[in-house]
């Protein structure tokens, strides 16, 4: 297909397709049309359901890919390739599979059931082969970006030789998604390569049909970012009249036709395109006689006859790409094509109904009781049809998922020393100390940052392994001899990479770089970091990531008011519950450097673990799911604190990985315990050393590294109990069996205090929370820590009055 500005002018390429392939492609266009509206209708008319709610579906959004997705997967893509599926398109995606044999009956039949198919394509929910989950709009558009980048970045280091294509299908509504525009940008930075996105091209949203002349904007903006654009506008029907007396005229008439229009007249058909198109141009040489040649449903055929729908149209679009450049292809469809809904503005979540499924399915030749049946109303016996499946380049009867080895974590870990420091820099100084070791962990780790890799600590890193950038990049003030404590060379084989200030950005491609090891089989160990309060800006995306369990170490800092000068808008208060409430990521908050080192060990050993089939463990010895693995979230702070003089053994380490740990263990007489996390321990400990001076072994203080995980142990802990499967303790049970019933918990932390007030709950403890609910605002540590009651004399006070 030739690269144009905006509308094909021309006819394109001749290609060397068959017509036995052609023959089998559009038979296929046929099934997959029918598979995607029967499991819909199926799921909401037929399948028994409990009446609370519609189970629904998107019938009209699947139709306007089918040709699209045909193309795709029975023609052009290879086994490497990568794909994510725009989310309402899940159905045309799940028939595709089961015709290649990597779905089956049941589970099509449970669309939208539990332990069905799903409703949006998801890597770790469906049976089927999903490479990338998608259901927030725009978000499976701009990961295909990242992992391009993520190719290019294995490919650069030696890890990789041969190249796959990532591809996206998205709806062109998905454009108005602004996480789209800063992964283009960014992309643009990093010269991404092999990189497809297709647009179904349909004009429609969820609630409107789209602006007019919309897609001379998109070109422009594509051409700018360094993109082919590709539009396939016009199948080859709509060509062969344009060539006929009137063609012209005609073609003049769609390019000035306003979508709203267009869309009515599809869904009005035959008798009301004639009536327009007299209308507007009947006076004009020669028309009235192109239409004449036309009956009402012929009329129709053609006018409908979009790029997107043309197999021919399509196939030439794709293979006239014979580049890495990345390539956006604009193929103009119709929501709701081939179905009786096609066109109408309301047809979004509209569906057939029962009359209307039975004279589709009389159409597709297709007998009751064979819904189902792949060869049912193709015509070809089962045989042939499977014949040519199998001889698509992308049928493979190998796992497409990859596996890699493990990487070793070193030991002993590296702690850093000193007598006051925070939680942020021992960080820094942990990847720093990690980044002059010759190990195969320091080559494995990759460190990503939104224009914060100074203010998070991350420079020893980067002085020692350098930025990455495929082209290679020069640093002036280095050539220029210029004095700078961020020698950072820019070079292919540099392991950071460092991003503008856009969060979705950065979880995107932790996103990315978290599959490597089961999209390319090569493990990648990312590290990212961001400030905290801005992790809520990215939270969507947040959640995308650990959705498909994608692996990596997210370190937010700096976090809490503790950032005292720097005011409310840099202060996070939430992101605390956001680790708690996050499925697949262990999110900790430690208060001291060794706690920390212990953590992070952990941390590059927990990215890791995968679940293996056959693993023979007693229910209750892995409440955590360990042994399952997943992303982890520390919280650190800037605030400096005296560090304790100890020596941590494997006891202490085990209950730091699980949560907490008694930092002054409850005596017999203990009337009070004080539990933290993470910048106040200052406070706590001074504020017990207080207490048990005036009574001695009146105060206790439970230390804190992870509230996620001891509540969600206590929460698995109980569900085990529940089913009378086994008696188990969590974590938390054990250390508050330590105390009476009647001791008082107060809690302290730099953030929400529902972080740790749910511990009352535990066994009836009465507690009382200190924490920050409200906004912060700019001054001193100790006037902010005194406002917010985060300093001894309020930790004293609630202690006594508790």
């Amino acid at each position: 297909m030739q690269v144009i500005s905006f509308d094909p002018d021309d006819e394109p390429p001749p290609t060397g397709n068959t017509p036995n392939q052609l023959h089998f492609l559009k038979i296929l266009e046929k099934k997959v049309l029918w598979l995607s509206t029967w499991m819909i209708h199926h799921a909401n008319h037929i399948r028994e359901g409990d009446g609370e709610l519609k189970v629904g579906g998107h019938q009209a959004s699947c139709a306007s890919m089918v040709t699209i997705m045909t193309a795709l997967y029975f023609a052009v893509l290879k086994p490497e390739d990568r794909v994510a599926v725009k989310p309402h398109g899940s159905p045309v995606f799940h028939a595709i599979q089961y015709l290649f044999g990597k779905q089956d009956k049941d589970h099509l039949s449970k669309f939208r059931a539990l332990g069905g198919a799903q409703s949006y394509p998801s890597r770790t929910k469906d049976i089927d082969d999903v490479d990338f989950s998608t259901g927030s709009v725009g978000l499976g558009v701009a990961m295909t970006s990242f992992a391009a980048l993520i190719q290019d970045y294995l490919e650069a280091h030696s890890w990789r030789s041969s190249r796959s294509r990532m591809v996206c299908v998205l709806g062109d509504a998905e454009l108005d998604e602004g996480n789209i525009y800063e992964a283009l940008l960014e992309g643009w930075k990093h010269s991404v390569r092999d990189l497809w996105w297709i647009v179904d091209y349909n004009r429609q949203s969820l609630d409107a049909i789209i602006s007019d002349r919309l897609l001379t904007r998109f070109h422009r903006l594509f051409v700018s970012m360094g993109w082919e654009v590709v539009t396939i506008k016009y199948g080859k029907l709509l060509h062969k009249a344009f060539e006929q007396p009137g063609g012209d005229a005609l073609r003049q008439w769609i390019d000035s036709c306003p979508n709203s229009k267009y869309s009515a007249l599809v869904y009005k058909g035959g008798e009301a395109w004639r009536e327009a198109l007299q209308a507007d141009m009947g006076s004009r040489s020669s028309v009235s006689e192109l239409l004449a040649r036309y009956d009402d449903r012929a009329l129709n055929a053609l006018m409908t006859n979009l790029g997107g729908h043309c197999i021919e149209s399509m196939l030439e679009a794709f293979e006239s790409i014979g580049d890495d450049k990345p390539t956006c292809f604009f193929a103009y469809t119709i929501k709701g094509f081939g179905l009786p809904l096609a066109g109408h503005k309301d047809n979004h979540a509209g569906m057939l109904t029962s009359e209307q499924i039975q004279r589709l399915k009389s159409e597709h030749n297709i007998s009751d009781g064979e819904e189902w049946l792949p060869s049912a109303g193709t015509g070809v016996p089962e045989s042939e049809l499977r014949s040519f499946l199998h001889s698509a380049p992308f049928c493979t009867a190998s796992q497409r998922r990859k596996n890699s080895p493990v990487v070793a974590v070193p030991y002993p870990f590296p702690k850093p020393d000193g007598h006051q420091m925070s939680t942020q820099e021992a960080f820094g100084r942990v990847l720093a100390s990690l980044a002059r070791q010759d190990t195969e962990l320091a080559q494995r780790i990759i460190t990503v940052s939104p224009d914060v890799t100074v203010s998070t600590n991350l420079s020893g890193w980067v002085n020692q392994r350098g930025l990455f950038h495929v082209n290679g990049q020069t640093d002036m003030f280095t050539v220029e001899e210029l004095q700078t404590m961020h020698r950072w060379r820019a070079s292919p084989t540099g392991q950071h990479i460092e991003l503008g200030i856009a969060e979705n950005n950065l979880f995107l491609l932790l996103a990315a770089a978290g599959l490597s090891h089961s999209i390319f089989g090569e493990r990648l160990l990312p590290v990212g970091t961001i400030y905290d309060p801005f992790v809520e800006r990215g939270l969507d995306a947040l959640n995308y990531a650990c959705y498909q369990d994608a692996r990596f170490l997210l370190v937010a800092t700096p976090s809490g008011i503790s950032l005292a000068p720097e005011g409310g808008a840099h202060q996070s208060i939430g992101t605390p519950l956001i680790g708690m409430s996050k499925p697949g990521l262990a999110s900790f908050e430690p208060a001291f450097t060794d706690e920390l080192s212990a953590i992070m060990s952990f941390a590059f050993s927990y990215l890791q673990h995968e679940e293996t089939e056959g693993q023979d463990i007693a229910i209750g010895a892995d409440l955590l799911g360990d042994r399952r693995g997943g992303s982890v979230y520390l919280r650190l702070t800037t605030r400096r604190i005296e560090q304790l003089d100890r020596e941590i053994d494997d006891t202490l380490t085990a209950e730091i990985i699980d949560g907490g740990y008694w930092l002054v263990p409850p005596q017999s007489s203990c009337s009070v315990v004080i539990a933290y996390i993470g910048a106040v321990a200052p406070q706590v400990i001074e504020s017990c050393d207080e207490l048990n001076h005036g009574s001695p072994d009146s105060t206790a203080v439970l230390a804190i590294t992870s509230a996620d995980r001891l509540h969600r142990g206590w929460m698995e802990a109980q569900r085990i109990r529940y089913r009378g499967l086994e008696k188990c303790s969590a974590q938390i049970e054990k250390l508050l069996g330590a105390i009476d019933s009647n001791v008082r918990i107060v809690t302290v932390t730099d953030g929400h205090p529902s972080v740790l007030t749910w511990l009352g709950a535990v066994a009836g403890h009465r507690v009382y929370g200190l924490g920050v609910d409200r906004y912060g605002e700019s001054g001193t540590l100790t006037e902010l820590y005194q406002a917010y009651q985060l300093d001894a004399k309020s930790i004293l006070s609630a202690c006594r009055s508790s």
